[in-house]
């Protein structure tokens, strides 16, 4: 078995309670592999379109037109 990186183990650390767990371990093998970055945040999109499809919201183009509208 390989031994994990120190910036990972550090990183599990600051991350979880109970460090010598299997989560943390997870974790910290995922910051030594570079699949996770440790502290890192998902990004937002700022183009208004891309978050109106996320919240659901009916864009203008694509409103059913009905009698009323």
């Amino acid at each position: 078995m390989a031994k994990l990186c120190a910036r990972g183990k550090a990183a599990a650390k600051r991350k979880f309670d109970v460090y010598p767990s299997a989560y943390a371990n997870m974790y910290a093998s995922s910051v030594c592999s570079g699949k996770t970055t440790p502290g890192g945040k998902k990004k937002s999109s700022k183009n208004p379109k891309a978050l109106a499809r996320a919240c659901g919201m009916v864009m203008e183009g694509r409103r059913k037109r009905t009698k009323y509208s």
